[in-house]
């Protein structure tokens, strides 16, 4: 038998598991974008942000 559909089992898995990572971080990044304390710590966030979902910024 071949290992190739259970290969594809398999990165699909991994794929997904690293989607919802990435979804999870910019998640986090969003929020403390909005929540910091301080306006540098907002705007460092934003900075990340803007890397992360690799937007020019305004």
């Amino acid at each position: 038998m071949s290992q190739i559909p259970e290969l594809f089992t398999y990165a699909a898995a991994a794929s997904g598991c690293a989607g919802l990572l990435y979804t999870g971080v910019l998640f986090v990044v969003a929020l403390v974008s909005v929540l910091a304390p301080t306006p540098e710590r907002r705007k460092d966030a934003r900075t990340t942000l803007t890397i992360l979902v690799r937007r020019r910024p305004r």
